[in-house]
């Protein structure tokens, strides 16, 4: 179905050659700074910056409302060229283009249409979804409750992946009044807002990843959001995001390993070739790895094609279309995650078997590529998807969307 024949407020897609040779001059400077981000742990404001004033935040807000058009396939081609120059900054803008979707789902108004003013403008949203602590699962500590007039939300969260640079805060937050669930949009520019980069994990380490806390941090009632109107293939779209940045990260792992190899001027004498270059087994190795990051990205980009059209069909009078194509968007995003984790983490050792003990300098930093892919996959565990996908092709029952952490009743 070409884009002329959706309803104008639908983002069907746009001529992606064109679309990717506007950004990838601000992606190629982001990658030329990127390892010494990587070396410094240094937070990667000013390349986020570049990005809000190229208008990558838009990408999937509709042409009529100024942003690109883009379509889901043609937003993770994009998200897996932006994870070869940086994975973690493809991390750190999952919670916008999120809460950019949940807006494109939403029902056309007044308000969806200043949402999309403010991204094409250039406003960035974070995530502050999980709390940690004595939380039980379905529990939410963060209160949203009504002060002098005016509601304000009070919590803590963790695992706050790109707070720390944007302007909103997409936050899963309790109601203290009625106990529904909502969608709280926070902006950050207010006292009660603060985010620590306390990310401790050994990958993905300049996301922004850490704690946010909110004092009587305010909220204006029209962004208070019904949870339960938030987008249905929101799980799906989540672990797509994980799908794009393991296969960026994988053409990282092959521009890597091609570059070490061609400019490496040591052999062993047990070698097959007076140039490391020309030896067959270390040409093999590439050829391997480089056939694996081709299937990732293959599968990535065939992984959301069902999210697109669960997106069109939201607002197709066709209750079954809309149901089939949720479910395939979570199965089909599942088998990616399931094939896609282990084809990189596979690339990111086996690129040690081209080099020496030089390539484990930590100039290089070519651990980087195993620790963040690493990262990426564990988190959403592996072995429960694969029972999901299980479950589904031998009972046909339907896969969840909602998923929650928090602690067990215990043994």
């Amino acid at each position: 179905m070409t884009p002329s024949s959706h309803p104008p407020a639908l983002s069907a897609g746009t001529d992606p050659e064109a679309l990717a040779q506007r950004l990838r001059p601000v992606f190629q400077r982001i990658a030329e700074g990127a390892l010494q981000r990587e070396r410094d742990r240094q937070l990667p404001r000013e390349p986020i910056a570049w990005l809000k004033e190229a208008g990558f935040g838009a990408v999937r807000v509709p042409r009529e409302h100024g942003g690109a058009g883009a379509s889901l396939p043609q937003l993770v081609q994009l998200l897996i060229e932006l994870a070869e120059a940086d994975s973690n900054i493809v991390q750190a803008l999952r919670g916008h283009f999120a809460f950019v979707e949940d807006r494109l789902n939403a029902a056309p108004g007044p308000q969806r249409t200043v949402w999309f003013e403010r991204f094409v403008k250039g406003d960035l949203v974070g995530n502050a979804w999980t709390e940690v602590g004595d939380v039980q699962v379905g529990d939410v500590i963060t209160k949203v409750s009504r002060k002098d007039g005016r509601w304000v939300v009070d919590g803590r969260k963790y695992y706050s992946t790109g707070s720390i640079f944007a302007d909103w805060v997409d936050l899963y937050a309790r109601r203290a009044d009625n106990h529904a669930d909502v969608i709280a949009a926070v902006s950050t520019h207010q006292p009660g807002v603060q985010h620590f980069d306390d990310w401790d994990g050994f990958g993905q380490r300049t996301t922004g990843s850490g704690t946010s806390t909110y004092e009587d941090a305010l909220v204006e009632p029209e962004n208070l959001i019904p949870f339960e109107t938030r987008f249905k293939y929101q799980t799906a779209f989540y672990q797509l995001f994980h799908l794009a940045t393991l296969a960026g990260i994988g053409r990282a792992i092959e521009r890597d390993v091609a570059h070490e190899v061609r400019s490496r001027r040591r052999i062993f004498s047990t070698g097959n070739a007076n140039h490391v270059s020309r030896d067959p087994q270390v040409q093999q190795v590439v050829g391997q790895i480089s056939a694996w990051v081709y299937a990732a990205q293959a599968t990535a980009l065939r992984a959301a094609e069902p999210a697109q059209r669960a997106y069109e069909a939201r607002f197709q009078d066709d209750v079954e279309a809309e149901r089939q194509a949720n479910i395939a968007a979570e199965i089909e995003s599942a088998q990616g995650q399931i094939v896609i984790s282990e084809l990189i983490l596979r690339a990111a050792t086996e690129l040690f078997n081209t080099l020496g003990a030089s390539g484990v300098s930590s100039t290089k930093a070519l651990d980087r590529h195993w620790r963040n892919a690493r990262t990426v996959a564990s988190h959403n565990p592996l072995i429960y998807k694969q029972r999901i996908v299980g479950d589904w092709r031998i009972n046909g029952t339907e896969p969840p969307y909602v998923w929650q952490i928090g602690a067990g009743p215990g043994r």
